[in-house]
């Protein structure tokens, strides 16, 4: 029989990704033709759905973290939701040319190109746990990109947890032996 935590876990999620169904939008030929993009932002923009989703996101890593860290753009709503939610901090990793002090910056390519995302090497002290949340696994560069600048900096990532999984992609073979929480797999 399943535990009380279990129970609630999966109404939490199962709650989290009805809103994502009801509420995401399907945007074809973006950010280029052939690309089939979800678009989460009318989730984010919906109070009670951003709720359930913050919350399905962090249930699994109760107790697991230090600090939450959000990927650029759509995982910074994400991580400060999720970071107001438990009483933590949050961590912006992003783009070139977005942070002032000095920053560690990890290359990476993604489905439709390549990318550098940066962190400030002193923001937190090491051994600090992270746990990291964007909104989509896709081909796994980013969040890959994104376990290796939080490992550069001395600190250690508790996990990861994103909206939605594109299984046809299979970005979790990028990342081995990472403690992947996804809300809905498409």
């Amino acid at each position: 029989m399943p535990s009380d935590a279990a129970t609630t876990g999966a109404a939490s999620t199962r709650a989290a990704t009805a809103a994502i169904d009801r509420l995401s939008r399907v945007v074809p030929d973006f950010p280029q033709p052939g690309i089939s993009f979800k678009d989460l932002t009318p989730v984010f923009a919906d109070g009670p759905a951003l709720r359930l989703v913050t919350d399905a996101l962090l249930e699994p890593f109760a107790d697991a973290f230090d600090v939450i860290a959000g990927v650029e753009a759509r995982g910074f709503v994400l991580a400060a939701s999720a970071a107001y939610a438990s009483g933590s901090g949050v961590v912006m990793i992003r783009k070139p040319g977005k942070l002032p002090r000095p920053v560690l910056s990890e290359n990476y390519d993604l489905e439709y190109g390549s990318a550098t995302l940066q962190v400030h090497e002193d923001e937190l002290p090491k051994g600090t746990r992270v746990l990291l949340l964007d909104d989509v696994l896709a081909t796994g560069g980013t969040l890959a990109a994104s376990c290796r600048l939080i490992e550069r900096a001395g600190w250690s990532v508790a996990g990861i947890g994103v909206a939605l999984r594109l299984t046809t992609l299979d970005g979790g073979a990028n990342l081995p032996g990472r403690d992947i929480h996804c809300l809905q797999e498409v």
